[in-house]
């Protein structure tokens, strides 16, 4: 079964770059110094207020740069990020290192830019100031050839460290010589004018009025840009006059703010007026979503006796009209997100509504609820979508679990959450932030109950992913054990699971072979395939194959693909398929099995499944020794010990794994000699993932 190719987000060499929504306007000369700071300094911070376009301009930088970088230029949004501790773990989401290991996240970081030549955008840092300065301190000894530039409100106070202040643009007048019609501020005005009415020109009627408007809103983008949004019903003469009048209202608000603090906030208070009752209550209420979100979150969310769910679309609509909430459309939807500035506005709003701990608990309930639909749908035919859903959901479940392990009385939701999520956190590429997650809200739920209980199995799951044996064993025996005393049958049998697979990791067959057979029988007339029955089945036919029994192995196999296949699984089928290619290979039909690894590949590229694709190259490699190709081999050795190094714990340290690992390298040095090993290997070496799952299916030539 092929499908269609959907290769996951951070797995690009060239990075992973937001688009560039508007046109950028002016600032040539900022742009021009960065380049020389980034010539000469590793770090440069990039400060100013907000709504100056710190982020806009470092943007535009970085899209100027991206040919500069052999391994990429990457960005880490840190905007709403609210715990200090997870910084090191959304810099790896954002990289697209899927760590599989329980080492420091730092030590992961560090590991994985070590040998690149690339850039990394650090956006927001103000607010994690201390975890910023020491990550970046920590990747900048590790690789001398990494390039960071961090956007602040203030500096990150490192020695070596060049701080870039973003002025406003320049406002007619600043520059006697320049043409109102040249000048930065105006051009944005202007531009932003041709985007709200289509008509709009530039001209020697407005012109002046234009210059004017510019020169009062301090040349603060932002502000420019909102103000151009009341061409919808006003003319510039009428915005100014407006303007004037909502200037006067600020004199003497705040004696101890600066003038162009002052001014943003006019021009953000402004826009705020302009906004029907209805329309700003749901701004302050759409604060507490991080980063994007949809519209069916915004319903939930934000409805109540005051704002009908049914008026929440026209709503929306109004807000976008207004440049108060950007969209983003891609092939799976529409989204929306308030730009940060706006979101901090309406957060101040909310508190003063009192409404901040309702808001969040509702966000709460919402993503609680998403989590256990999309984990009652993950065995099904949708399974794609809700993998795409969940990864651009994760930064409003990380706000979410925030809130509920910070929050009393929320903290058994947190453990709910996180369990529903399994998947997400296995399947998705987050295990070290799971595993990170369920040790707190375990720890915060000391009490035996199911919930803890599917909580400990969950741990274990995401432990063995990480190839923490041992660990993973001691969650799965204390499930069990409070399963037992709380009368949790279901939990009792998946713990029995779990600890098969830690057997299987620790290479104690007969162990795991007794337990998973027990999973299996327990589960056959259960209606959820995850994760207890399917991953049983591919598991027992691993330790069936290294017992030798190879019919029974594939038979096995072969029944979990049907089951695949009519409920429209493809997670899992992509680790049957790959478990498949073993006993056929070791049985001498070579060709069989690289036909059942490339299908395995094919489906993983759905998913950002890492460990499974390591495993699968694995084989893969074997398999090229089997058809007499050690060069090709060799070389996926090569990209193999890179991308282990980033995953975690090579070959998670299992028997199953490490013997044939170390057969196949001795096999290719035979074959190649020594000088030859070492130069397919090295050229291996320069693949990322996805490079070297496209030389396994015979996509990639690996001389290009």
């Amino acid at each position: 079964m092929r499908l269609p190719m959907a290769t996951p987000s951070g797995w690009r060499r060239e990075g992973n770059l937001p688009a560039e929504l508007t046109s950028f306007v002016g600032r040539t000369r900022l742009l021009a110094t960065l380049k020389r700071h980034l010539n000469d300094s590793r770090l440069v911070t990039v400060t100013g207020i907000g709504g100056v376009g710190k982020s806009r301009t470092v943007l535009r930088l970085a899209h100027q740069m991206r040919a500069h970088y052999a391994d990429g230029v990457w960005f880490a949004d840190l905007a709403r990020l609210q715990d200090a501790g997870m910084v090191k773990q959304t810099i790896a989401s954002a990289l697209g290192i899927a760590d599989q290991s329980s080492r420091a996240a730092g030590e992961t970081l560090s590991e994985w830019v070590a040998d690149r030549e690339m850039l990394l955008i650090l956006d927001t840092c103000e607010h994690l100031i201390q975890g910023c300065a020491e990550l970046v301190e920590e990747l900048l000894e590790a690789n001398p050839n990494l390039r960071i530039v961090a956007t602040s409100r203030q500096s990150l106070h490192l020695t070596y460290e060049r701080v870039v202040p973003v002025p406003p643009l320049q406002v007619p007048g600043d520059d006697p010589t320049e043409s109102l019609f040249t000048n930065e501020s105006v051009q944005l005005f202007a531009a932003r004018a041709g985007g709200v009415v289509p008509d709009f020109v530039l001209d020697e009627t407005n012109i002046g009025s234009v210059a004017e408007l510019c020169r009062r809103l301090d040349g603060i983008p932002l502000a420019i840009e909102l103000a151009a949004v009341r061409l919808r019903a006003l003319s510039v003469d009428q915005i100014l006059a407006l303007l004037a009048d909502r200037f006067s209202l600020l004199a003497g608000a705040s004696r101890t703010a600066l003038p162009r603090h002052q001014t943003l906030r006019a021009a953000i208070g402004w826009s705020h007026e302009l906004c029907a009752p209805e329309e700003r209550l749901l701004w302050a209420r759409l604060s507490v979503f991080a980063g994007d979100f949809e519209l069916d979150a915004a319903r939930f969310v934000c409805s109540d006796q005051r704002l009908a769910s049914e008026d929440i679309t026209d709503l929306v609509t109004g807000l976008v009209e207004k440049s108060i909430l950007l969209i983003r459309s891609n092939h799976a939807g529409v989204r929306y997100k308030l730009i940060d500035t706006l979101a901090e506005y309406g957060e101040e709003w909310l508190d003063k509504l009192g409404e901040t701990e309702h808001m969040r608990h509702r966000h709460l309930e919402y993503y609680l609820s998403l989590a256990e639909r999309s984990e009652d749908a993950w065995s099904g035919p949708r399974q794609i979508y809700w993998f795409v859903r969940m990864r651009q959901e994760h930064d409003n479940v990380r706000i979410a679990l925030e809130h509920a392990l910070r929050t009393p009385g929320e903290t058994l939701l947190a453990l709910k959450l996180l369990s529903s999520l399994w998947f997400m956190w296995v399947c998705c590429g987050f295990v070290r932030e799971g595993r990170t997650y369920l040790e707190r809200a375990l720890t915060a739920n000391p009490l035996p109950s199911k919930e803890r209980c599917k909580a400990l199995w969950v741990l274990s799951y995401v432990r063995s992913a990480q190839g923490d044996s041992v660990a993973a064993q001691q969650a799965a025996e204390q499930c069990s054990t409070e399963a037992v005393r709380v009368g949790d049958s279901k939990a009792v049998i998946l713990a029995s699971k779990m600890q098969g697979t830690a057997a299987l990791l620790q290479g104690d067959l007969q162990k795991a072979s007794a337990l998973l057979g027990v999973a299996i029988e327990f589960n056959t007339d259960n209606k959820e395939l995850n994760p207890g029955l399917l991953p049983a089945i591919v598991e027992l036919s691993i330790v069936l194959t290294a017992q030798g029994e190879f019919y029974e192995a594939e038979s096995l196999l072969s029944d979990c693909l049907q089951v695949c296949q009519e409920r429209g699984e493809l997670f899992v089928s992509s680790y049957a398929h790959w478990a498949l290619s073993v006993p056929r290979l070791v049985s001498g039909r070579a060709l069989e099995a690289l036909s059942s690894a490339q299908e395995s590949l094919r489906i993983k590229r759905h998913f950002h499944d890492t460990l499974g694709t390591l495993i699968a190259l694995e084989t893969m490699a074997r398999i090229y020794t089997a058809l007499d190709e050690p060069g090709m081999a060799a070389t996926l050795l090569g990209a193999l010990q890179q991308n282990w190094i980033s995953a975690g714990l090579p070959q998670l340290g299992a028997p199953f794994l490490t013997v044939d690992h170390e057969k196949c390298v001795k096999e290719c040095q035979r074959a190649l000699g020594d000088d030859g090993y070492r130069r397919a290997f090295d050229t291996g070496k320069r693949f990322d993932l996805d490079e070297a799952s496209a030389l396994a299916l015979g996509e990639l030539d690996a001389s290009s």
